[in-house]
């Protein structure tokens, strides 16, 4: 927060010193002058976002049409309020950074840079991935590929048990309405009482 607050005080301080030395360097710029240019500097801007936003507005509304997200539409109508903002404030630093930011041909790359290393993380950070599809789609991502380590039965947490081909066999009836599971070690039975026990038997 510290830095923003400085880099916002540093701009009317640039800002002072260039018209000082444009002032006394160059014997045809006057105060009026440097006045009137900052002016001027400030309407064109002015104009120029102007358009700029109509022109966004309309891109905006065809994204919408077409059933897409206006995700670069809302980034440059941000940047446009921005640069809004700085060519409003008297300055030429001030209103070179207006125009950075008003000018598609420079605003478009700093609509990347800003999308790729500011939304982008924050978004992720945020929502955990959702944003941008970095999630896990199986597993978690501490555990290793493979939980049990190998193919014999072993226990995994919430009393879920792995089991390979080799660790039970079913011994289907002949009236085909119940079966035995048998898992080598433990006691089964066919009996009502004992299936309706053990819950590892239906």
């Amino acid at each position: 927060m510290l830095r923003w607050i400085l880099a916002l005080l540093l701009i009317p301080f640039l800002d002072a010193v260039l018209l000082g030395v444009l002032v006394t360097q160059f014997g045809a710029f006057t105060w009026v002058g440097m006045v009137l240019l900052v002016v001027l500097t400030g309407l064109v801007g002015m104009l120029l976002v102007r358009a700029e936003g109509r022109r966004t507005i309309g891109k905006m509304q065809r994204t919408l049409a077409e059933g897409k997200p206006p995700t670069n539409e809302l980034l440059d109508g941000g940047l446009l309020i921005a640069a809004g903002a700085f060519l409003l404030t008297p300055g030429l630093v001030t209103d070179a950074i207006g125009f950075l930011l008003a000018v598609p041909l420079t605003r478009i790359p700093i609509r990347a840079a800003l999308k790729r290393f500011v939304i982008i993380p924050y978004a992720d950070k945020k929502t955990g991935g959702f944003a941008s599809g970095n999630v896990w789609t199986f597993g978690f991502p501490d555990e290793g590929p493979a939980r049990s380590g190998d193919s014999g039965s072993g226990s995994t947490d919430g009393g879920t048990y792995d089991l390979g081909a080799g660790d039970y066999t079913v011994d289907d009836s002949d009236d085909g309405d119940s079966y035995t599971i048998d898992f080598g070690d433990e006691r089964t039975s066919d009996s009502g009482d004992d299936l309706d026990d053990d819950p590892s038997a239906r």
